[in-house]
Formats: structure tokens, C-alpha cells, sequence
């Protein structure tokens, strides 16, 4: 037997081994003598073709579960990203919610500022307002009493006139009537 036909033989008897061995000797003695019935031959290479059906089954049972294994994977992955686009929105809009509570608060703060610096400026436009109409009544009233003082003398000095007048016409009358 050559070397080829020896390697062919270990290859073909290798998945017959996994089957039970009788016993150690007689598999010996099979080793040793040469296959010399063609039913042995054949019994040989059904049990090598049974082996090689086995594996190719393994084999496709083996891409089955890499198959699931990456479908679990995959889906895991989405679920992740699923979750983190989840946290994003929700980190996004609790942004956007603080965002806006912190404008209105800030409006907010703005118009009660307006407001206040409103009243103020009407407080003081009132109270300028207030000041003028007062000094307006108080030049007013002084214009009235110096018009008045103004009438008063120039009437006393017109009657002190006419009563010097009168009193000079007379003295000139007295002395031509008598």
C-alpha cells in the first residue's frame, strides 16, 4: 500500500472512529491487514459519506447560528441607536423647555422694568407738570397782585392828581369869583 492510498484510508476511517470501537485489538488487526473485501470497501465509504453528510450538516447548522447570532446583534445595535435617539430628543427638547423658560423669564423681567421705568417717568412728567402748573398760578397770582398794586397807585396818584387839579381849579375859581 503507498503512502496516498494510506492518507486516503486515515481520512475515510477518521468519522468512522467516532462510532464505538469494538475492541482494541481487532482494530488493531484491521489496521494492520490490507482492505481486501470490496463490501468492506464500500461499508468504508458509506461511513465516510455518513461523516461527511454529519459535518456538512454542523457546518450549516454552524452558518445558521452565526446567522442568528448577527441578526441578535444587529438588532441590539438598532435598539442602542433607537435608545440613543430617544435620549437626544428628549435631552433636546428639556433644552428647548429651559430655553423658553428662561426667555419669558427674561421678557417677563423686561416688561415689569418697562413698566416700572413707564410709571416712573409718568410720576415725574406729573410732578413736573404739577411744579409748572404751580409756579404758573404763583406768577400768575404775583402778575395779578403787582397789577392790582400797579392799579392801586396809579388810581391813588390819579386821585391824589384830581383832587390837586380840583383843589387848584377851585383855588383859581375862588380868587376870580372873589
Amino acid at each position: 500500500m503507498n503512502q496516498r492510498e494510506q492518507v486516503s484510508k486515515e481520512h475515510v476511517e477518521q468519522p468512522a472512529e467516532k462510532a464505538p470501537k469494538p475492541a482494541a485489538a481487532p482494530a488493531k488487526e484491521a489496521q494492520e491487514q490490507p482492505a481486501t473485501s470490496l463490501s468492506e470497501i464500500l461499508l468504508r465509504a458509506e461511513k465516510a459519506y455518513a461523516a461527511y453528510i454529519e459535518a456538512q450538516k454542523d457546518v450549516a447548522k454552524a452558518y445558521r447560528e452565526s446567522e442568528l447570532e448577527a441578526e441578535r446583534i444587529y438588532k441590539e445595535s438598532e435598539q442602542q441607536a433607537r435608545n440613543a435617539r430617544d435620549t437626544g430628543i428628549r435631552h433636546a427638547l428639556k433644552g428647548r423647555d429651559e430655553a423658553m423658560e428662561k426667555a419669558v423669564k427674561a421678557r417677563d423681567e423686561a416688561l415689569a422694568q418697562t413698566e416700572q421705568a413707564y410709571k416712573s417717568a409718568k410720576e415725574q412728567a406729573e410732578k413736573a407738570f404739577k411744579d409748572s402748573e404751580l409756579k404758573a398760578q404763583n406768577d400768575y397770582d404775583e402778575g395779578v397782585r403787582q397789577s392790582l398794586k400797579s392799579y392801586e397807585d396809579v388810581l391813588a396818584q390819579a386821585s391824589k392828581k384830581r383832587a390837586a387839579t380840583i383843589e387848584q381849579a377851585w383855588g383859581v375859581y375862588t380868587k376870580t369869583a372873589g
